[in-house]
């Protein structure tokens, strides 16, 4: 479960916000907790940096339990989570009835969140970029596979992510395929617990990852930088070439 360090956020609220307006908005993506079926909790080093007040939004890619949930949303006051293969718990009021897909915009980009069991084939590049299309995004989020990946999709101009496993769990084959609690212990090993923070700045995204190895947490970046379709609008087009003549003429006066 996810652990809140009320005391921390009141004393670190008036610095973090300063620092992080630098940042623009930040979202935190993560899924795939699966507690406590194939994990316990969140490793503690993970479990410091998930502080109240902190991130603007909070997107889960499925497979948590009504107590993960009712926690990501102590988080931040915008939680979107989408459907997994095994999420666990809910109640009479259809709390834990989370919709196959959603869109979420933040700043100019909207990022499409889909767990990815539904994606066939199974981590085919046409299958993500047909998912892609259809809930028209800029940047696809997906879970899954239990393995964090970031990759540009220059011919496409659009960013694809998926944050892992914040808990390290084991994946459905590796968990499937477990006879013993021994086994299930050693397919866990093998993933590698992570979680993903966007930093969302006008038309450019930094994402950081985030990695637990060997007890240590480890970060990369990357940065993705939307591309202005001014150019490709028709009407848009005429206003420049429009504004363009304007001033050739204003300079020639």
């Amino acid at each position: 479960s996810i652990q809140i360090n009320s005391n921390q956020s009141k004393a670190n609220q008036s610095s973090t916000s300063k620092i992080m307006a630098n940042f623009g908005q930040l979202v935190l993506v993560l899924g795939d907790l699966h507690i406590p079926d194939r994990a316990s909790k969140i490793p503690a080093p993970f479990q410091k940096m998930l502080v109240p007040n902190k991130m603007q939004h909070v997107i889960c890619t499925g497979n948590i339990s009504s107590q993960d949930y009712a926690e990501l949303k102590a988080l931040s006051p915008n939680v979107h989570v989408v459907a997994g293969d095994y999420d666990v718990g809910g109640d009479s009021n259809g709390d834990m009835l989370f919709p196959e897909s959603r869109v979420v915009q933040v700043g100019n980009f909207s990022l499409g969140v889909i767990h990815g069991h539904q994606i066939l084939p199974w981590q085919s590049k046409e299958a993500l970029e047909r998912t892609r299309r259809k809930l028209n995004v800029d940047i696809l989020v997906t879970g899954h596979s239990h393995q964090n990946e970031v990759s540009v999709q220059e011919e496409d101009s659009y960013y694809h992510i998926n944050p892992g496993s914040i808990t390290g769990a084991p994946s459905a084959a590796a968990a499937a395929s477990a006879f013993n609690k021994e086994e299930a212990a050693a397919a866990s090993s093998v993933i590698v617990p992570s979680f993903i923070l966007l930093a969302v700045q006008e038309a450019k995204v930094v994402c950081y990852v985030y990695e637990l190895v060997d007890g240590q947490v480890q970060v990369s970046k990357t940065e993705f930088t939307k591309k202005n379709n001014e150019h490709d609008d028709p009407e848009k087009k005429a206003a420049l070439v429009a504004n363009a003549a304007l001033m050739a003429s204003l300079l020639s006066n």
